[in-house]
């Protein structure tokens, strides 16, 4: 992905709370495209191989979530994780790491990833197909920034972190309010 390129635009299926519904499981679907996360806002999204995996619950979620007031101060509207696990997963794992700024995007087909170019295999550790890691700032629709991973192929060894770490785009979001200041 470049500076410039549209992200796709997909429908998401994602489970919603409605207070309406009785029981122990009181969500229904919802359908929600790419225009709904991105159209009119300055948006963080990182995408990151599953929910509940352990870089991704000890390091990124939390990292994001700790600096919300940061990203905020340097014009962020929202921010979003993305992963190719269905809105259960998603919502389970949000509830279970005690997220409350950063919103879920269920990429349970792996349509977006796909269309992203970040799709790769994770047979090797049983996962199928999953998102490489990567960050994004979208405007708009557009990505004005992108930070990935380095060595993105198939069932690749390790899992590299640090490219797209939150603290890694604070930095850039910092550095763009200097050179703009300057």
């Amino acid at each position: 992905m470049k500076p410039g390129i549209q992200v796709p635009n997909v429908t998401f299926k994602t489970r919603v709370r409605d207070e309406s519904i009785e029981g122990s499981n009181p969500f229904r679907w919802e359908d929600k495209t790419s225009d709904d996360f991105f159209k009119g806002k300055r948006v963080v999204l990182f995408s990151l191989p599953g929910a509940f995996t352990p870089t991704c619950s000890t390091y990124q979620l939390p990292g994001f979530e700790n600096n919300f007031a940061a990203f905020q101060e340097q014009g962020i509207d929202a921010i979003y994780c993305l992963s190719v696990n269905d809105s259960f997963v998603m919502n389970k794992w949000k509830e279970m790491q005690d997220v409350k700024n950063i919103d879920v995007i269920p990429d349970g087909s792996g349509e977006f990833t796909r269309r992203m170019g970040m799709l790769v295999a994770k047979d090797n550790l049983g996962f199928g197909a999953r998102s490489w890691r990567y960050a994004a700032i979208v405007n708009d629709g557009k990505i004005e920034a992108w930070f990935e991973e380095p060595g993105i192929c198939d069932n690749h060894s390790e899992d590299p972190y640090g490219v797209s770490s939150p603290e890694n785009v604070l930095e850039y979001l910092a550095n763009e309010q200097k050179t703009e200041a300057a």
